[in-house]
């Protein structure tokens, strides 16, 4: 999953506002549409910004593949539409 994630960009950046709502649902449309992304979580402390990661991963059911800096990239599986 590293492996195939490191040529990606962050698809989600949080701002200052943090884990708000509409970035709770663009990580979700984004996990739907690729199951692999990237997400820039922007945080004043290392503490802060691993409390954002925690919620982003029990808020879309995603799995946290890595983390570097301010860079998460998560997996989520999606189920096939028929």
């Amino acid at each position: 999953m590293r492996a195939k994630a490191h040529l990606l960009k962050p698809v989600v950046i949080t701002g200052q506002n943090g884990v708000t709502p509409a970035v709770l649902n663009e990580i979700d449309l984004a996990l739907e549409h690729h199951e692999l992304i990237k997400v820039r979580v922007n945080a004043a402390d290392r503490e802060d910004r691993k409390t954002m990661i925690q919620q982003i991963c029990t808020d879309s059911s995603a799995e946290l593949i890595q983390a570097i800096g301010h860079v998460v990239t998560l997996y989520r599986k999606t189920p096939k539409k028929h």
